[in-house]
């Protein structure tokens, strides 16, 4: 599996456990932002949001990487794929293109988990269909 593949055929708590890393993702990436922002207002002007937003920061990175781990282990992601999502969490605006690619993983997981349950409820009523 290359490291931009979407995996396919996901269970649905791996497919729940992305959705949650997903969701993480953005807000870790505002609360960066955020937190850089009032580091440069700390310095420059008598402004200090630091301690709070470091906290809020702190709080929601502590999640990002938390769910980050469950993902990888539910999916089973190749080293370097998971090495990329932990690379973006890491990175000012690196939240938003972990959602981007997250949805992607997440969407083609829904899919797949739709496309067996319609495949598994056809074959089912098909082979009662037989036996009648």
């Amino acid at each position: 599996m290359a490291i931009l593949e979407t995996p396919s055929g996901l269970p649905p708590k791996a497919v729940s456990a992305l959705r949650r890393l997903r969701l993480t993702s953005v807000p870790e990436g505002v609360s960066f932002l955020v937190l850089l922002v009032c580091s440069v207002l700390k310095r420059t002007t008598d402004f200090n949001a630091v301690p709070v937003m470091g906290a809020v920061h702190g709080i929601l990175f502590i999640l990002y990487v938390i769910f980050w781990a469950d993902a990888w282990n539910r999916i089973k992601w190749p080293f370097g794929r998971a090495a990329l999502y932990f690379v973006l969490s890491v990175l000012p605006t690196g939240g938003f293109f972990a959602d981007k690619m997250l949805r992607k993983e997440e969407e083609a997981g829904v899919i797949a988990a739709r496309a067996r349950k319609e495949q598994t409820s056809t074959v089912s009523s098909g082979s009662s269909a037989v036996n009648s």
